[in-house]
């Protein structure tokens, strides 16, 4: 196994450049920030959801045992030819391949290397005007950590990356940690969308109760209706189903992990 290291401040483009820079010199996998990212799956704890930056800096670290020894043995289980690991300073990336069990890394490439003042001045301003960071993992494993804290998914260099197993999608999220603040939302905002939808939905006469749950790992969403007579009630409640779940998750950006759909009786048309 070759490991490879990427080195550079805290800001300047690493995370973004880390799959590019894959794609150039065939590496397969990625460690950053706590993760494992081997062909878009992602394992481990993400420094970014850890409530404090000193707390960030532990998680990227690897300093809790547990979590090292299950990115380790999901490592030992991939066993993949090449692994890029990203660190602040040379020795970071030096201090990540041993506490894993890694070899002493054969290159370590600096972000100046591969880019400019301007691109990484970029990366800075994005940083400390939104407190937004990288995570180059696909936007479906990064929301099962992230779920309401992932903004928006970031595709690029498939043009470099013709390669099944270098990963190559990023996702933007804002840490737990941002000095921005912390938001949440609420489940009876959850409860509302899914009101909105099922008022919309042909084949759907009343709601007579609506809840959610969201929890770490995304939000649960169970709603009651009436469905119109002489219609298809289960192709209305299907839909109904499929709306909710995109709706919610274009809106909040949580990760929908399921919507029940009961309807309880039909709704005769008024004469």
């Amino acid at each position: 196994m070759t490991i490879y290291g990427l080195s550079g401040r805290s800001g300047t483009g690493k995370s973004y450049r880390a799959a590019e820079l894959c794609g150039r010199l065939g590496i397969e996998a990625i460690i950053d920030d706590g993760l494992f990212i081997y062909q878009n799956e992602v394992h481990g704890i993400s420094a970014k959801k850890q409530p404090t930056k000193i707390g960030a800096v532990k998680c990227a670290l690897f300093t809790d045992d547990a979590h090292r020894d299950s990115v380790a043995k999901s490592i030992e289980e991939a066993a993949p030819g090449s692994i890029l690991i990203l660190g602040t300073s040379d020795r970071m990336v030096r201090n990540i391949a041993e506490r894993l069990g890694l070899p002493e890394p054969s290159e370590i490439i600096h972000i100046e290397e591969i880019a400019t003042q301007d691109e990484m001045k970029k990366a800075r301003d994005s940083r400390d005007g939104s407190g937004t960071h990288v995570i180059p993992a696909p936007t479906f494993q990064v929301k099962k950590q992230f779920s309401g804290y992932f903004l928006d998914p970031k595709r690029g260099f498939r043009s470099v990356l013709d390669r099944a197993d270098v990963p190559h999608d990023k996702t933007i999220v804002r840490p737990t940690y941002s000095y921005l603040g912390s938001f949440s939302i609420s489940d009876k905002v959850i409860s509302d969308i899914a009101e909105h939808f099922a008022e919309r939905t042909d084949g759907i006469a009343e709601v007579l109760w609506v809840a959610s749950a969201t929890g770490d790992e995304g939000t649960y969403v169970r709603i009651i209706v009436r469905a119109e007579y002489g219609k298809n009630a289960r192709s209305a409640a299907l839909e109904l189903q499929r709306r909710i779940s995109e709706g919610v998750a274009f809106m909040t950006a949580f990760n929908v992990l399921g919507v029940e759909v009961e309807i309880r009786d039909f709704k005769f048309a008024d004469m």
